[in-house]
């Protein structure tokens, strides 16, 4: 597949679905930031991507610091000329029981979940107005549409992740025609930071990570003139859904 973008920056990139982002966005000869706080993680991705002939660089990266994002974001477009894709993928969740939840937790999870994108977005949308051209594809979860017990921070992050997508969508849609943004509602995914969280799951209800690395790649290369502002992708046995 071709895209019509060469640089890439991808959250929560150095394992699971991210890293599955990344492995398709480098595949295509796109220049791909990886950005993670666990940088032996990142480190050993880079160094897989470099023996393909790849284009990845490593970026340790929390995105609660919108400072840092900035400063990171302009060091892309220094480095590059442009950011033409954003992936925010980065996420936590704490399930528990809300009586047992503490502030710091559930702080934790929405500056890591809602807050954290929308840095990013912030960091970049303003640049891909004034490029002309860019897409931002936001990683959401059937939680931001339904919810289930012990997923309270979780599914308020993705909740609202998922309203600010849609106001982003609208504003892209009024600012800059050639500025794509897409929300994707990702269902139950076998990667391993769910499967370390859950390790009861029967995988037999989750999907591979590469199904929502394929849908991104679909969403980033639908035609000029054409939009996906949101696509809802679930196992056939999805327990959440719908």
């Amino acid at each position: 597949m071709e895209l019509p973008y060469k640089s890439a920056l991808v959250t929560g990139g150095a394992r699971g679905l991210g890293a599955a982002i990344t492995r398709r966005l480098t595949a295509t000869g796109t220049a791909v930031w990886i950005a993670d706080l666990r940088v032996d993680m990142l480190t050993e991705l880079c160094d897989e991507l470099e023996t393909t002939g790849s284009i990845a660089t490593p970026l340790p990266l929390d995105v609660r610091n919108a400072d840092r994002v900035a400063e990171a974001v302009e060091g892309i477009c220094d480095e590059a000329g442009s950011l033409d894709i954003l992936i925010n993928c980065a996420a936590i969740d704490v399930s528990k029981p809300i009586e047992h939840l503490t502030p710091d937790e559930v702080s934790q999870v929405i500056t890591t979940n809602l807050v954290g994108p929308i840095n990013l977005c912030l960091a970049t949308y303003r640049r891909m107005i004034d490029h002309g051209s860019g897409h931002i594809v936001n990683i959401l979860s059937t939680a931001s549409l339904r919810t289930w017990p012990e997923a309270g921070p979780y599914a308020a992050s993705k909740a609202g992740l998922r309203a600010f997508t849609h106001t982003l969508f609208q504003e892209a849609r009024r600012d800059c025609i050639g500025v794509g943004v897409t929300g994707i509602v990702a269902g139950g995914s076998g990667s391993p930071a769910h499967l370390d969280r859950f390790p009861e799951t029967d995988t037999w209800t989750t999907k591979h990570p590469d199904v929502v690395a394929d849908t991104v790649m679909y969403a980033l290369s639908v035609p000029p003139g054409s939009a996906l502002p949101e696509v809802v992708v679930v196992p056939r046995t999805e327990t959440s859904w719908p």
